[in-house]
């Protein structure tokens, strides 16, 4: 047999071998590298996360640009950003095609291009302009992270912090208060009345005392002598402050607060509590009531949501302009479902893009800033286990529908463990499902008019499916799953602003409270219970 340097010279003698040099190495490295089919994980926002597959990898960055905006219907320049390895994988700008590992993770950043004014102005009402195509980012008034764990303490003016720095260090030394003056105290209250209103216009009392909690151990030298907390005066305080700090707000015209003006003291009707019908964020929600996005009236997003029911009359709308006209109109569909409080058969009229799986979980997004399918599939399975086996040990009437609920388990898939701790939980609780899951056979209209809110099964050959019921209209339906279903309904009761079933109050409690974590900490006896069996 012909060794292969016999066969390169017989190669070389008849002129059909040349030797390979390292440029042509390189060449078919790279060759071979572009036909090799790419899968990436593309980061649009919080709520849309997908997964793309590129028959090739793109030779450049602007080549795989021009790819994700093919694949992905995207309209606007971008960059792109990328999970380096190297760095723990944090973000990093994407400036070299050859910094991608196998399988990247890559954010889409959008890059918003600024037009002068004359020239905008020459933009016909036909074509997209800046401020009628995409909110690439939240309206300065929308906030977008819930109260923090430990309250950071702002920056006062110059004059302030200097005389706090001083009078810490006299503190430290000898133990002495600062005499706080007038001046100082209103300006320490206002920034801090500013600052907690970033979060919530209405604080509750722990929250009051986190605050004050908080400035006196960033600053010592404003503890108070003869109180157990150190900060009860402050705490006081703040509540004045913010109180005096929402009347700014509502004269300035914040939706926020100024659906309450009125409703209280001399303005409210004879007869009727000073705190009737006050509405403020009880659910954990960020963006309760927020303005109008900048250069728009009620009439402006009005046309902006016609043109969202135009859309989603076609056979298949363009998702992406979806997007863009449901982020514009938000502010408009709150202040719909908050003060008007419509009907859903109305709802479903004016707004039906909204129940749709993908914009239930944008407009929750954009009422409490939480990607809901995430975070309730994982407390779900985080807590699945034990609720298993807190199922297993009742007695009694519960114990014996528990123990039905876990014969009827067959698998250990991630679906079927779902359904039987959503299933569970309702007599775990002391709720009765039999009123919210309910059992459809063939057209039966007159049963579904009786459903005020709750999830029908729809019994069918081969898998069943399940239907979303509100005020007695079908509101989404083919749904594959119960942990789907009961996802997608938790989420359209913030989006309609919707209170929970009486025959499932604190099944819902618990999803909202634990399981999300959403709203106040304070729990009913029946869910603290619970609760601390989870962390046993």
């Amino acid at each position: 047999m012909a060794t292969r340097s016999e066969i390169q010279d017989k190669e070389v003698c008849s002129g059909t071998f040349e030797p390979r040099t390292k440029d042509s190495h390189n060449q078919q490295v790279q060759e071979m590298t572009a036909t090799q089919k790419m899968i990436l994980r593309v980061i649009l926002t919080e709520a849309d996360i997908r997964k793309v597959s590129l028959n090739a990898k793109p030779a450049t960055v602007e080549d795989l640009i021009s790819k994700l905006k093919e694949s992905l219907g995207l309209d606007y320049n971008c960059i792109l950003q990328f999970q380096d390895p190297e760095f723990n994988y944090e973000l990093c700008n994407l400036t070299d095609i050859a910094d991608l590992p196998e399988k990247p993770t890559i954010k889409v950043i959008p890059l918003l291009e600024l037009v002068p004014i004359s020239a905008s102005a020459e933009i016909s009402s036909d074509t997209h302009s800046t401020t009628d195509t995409e909110i690439l980012s939240p309206s300065p008034q929308e906030r977008q992270i819930g109260w923090p764990e430990f309250f950071d303490i702002p920056n006062f003016s110059v004059d302030v912090e200097y005389r706090l720095r001083q009078a810490d260090l006299l503190y430290v030394k000898d133990r002495t208060l600062f005499k706080v003056s007038k001046e100082v105290k209103h300006e320490i209250l206002e920034k801090l009345a500013e600052s907690m209103y970033g979060y919530t216009a209405y604080p509750n009392n722990a929250q009051f005392e986190s605050v004050a909690t908080a400035l006196i151990t960033k600053h010592p030298c404003l503890q108070e002598q003869g109180s157990s907390s150190r900060c009860s005066g402050w705490k006081n305080s703040l509540k004045y402050k913010m109180a005096n700090y929402r009347t700014k707000r509502r004269r300035s015209g914040c939706l926020d607060v100024a659906v309450n003006s009125g409703k209280r003291g001399r303005h409210s009707p004879e007869g009727v509590p000073a705190n009737k019908h006050i509405k403020k964020a009880k659910k954990g929600e960020l963006n309760y009531l927020p303005n109008f996005p900048d250069g728009f009236d009620q009439a402006g997003l009005e046309d902006a949501r016609k043109k969202l029911v135009d859309e989603m009359q076609k056979r298949t709308p363009d998702r992406w302009l979806v997007k863009q006209k449901m982020d514009l109109t938000f502010a408009l569909r709150r202040k719909e479902v908050v003060e008007s409080e419509p009907a859903i058969s109305l709802m479903m009229e004016r707004w039906p893009a909204i129940f749709t799986e993908d914009q239930v979980y944008m407009e929750f997004s954009r009422i409490v800033g939480k990607n809901l399918k995430q975070e309730f599939y994982e407390g779900i399975d985080q807590h699945s286990s034990r609720l298993m086996e807190i199922f297993r040990s009742k007695r009694g009437n519960v114990g014996q529908m528990l123990t039905l609920l876990l014969q009827q388990i067959r698998t250990n898939e991630p679906t079927d463990i779902r359904t039987l701790v959503l299933r569970g939980l309702p007599l775990l609780l002391g709720d009765n499902p039999t009123d919210f899951y309910k059992t459809y056979i063939g057209d039966d209209g007159d049963s579904l008019h009786q459903v005020d809110i709750g999830i029908l099964i729809v019994e069918q050959e081969g898998p069943s499916s399940f239907k979303i019921v509100i005020e007695g209209e079908t509101v989404m339906d083919s749904l594959q799953d119960l942990p789907k279903a009961v996802c997608i309904l938790f989420g359209l009761m913030y989006a309609l602003h919707l209170n929970y079933p009486k025959s499932m109050r604190n099944t819902f409690q618990f999803i909202q409270q634990v399981l999300l974590m959403l709203g106040h900490t304070d729990l009913k006896p029946r869910l603290q219970t619970l609760r601390n069996q989870l962390t046993i």
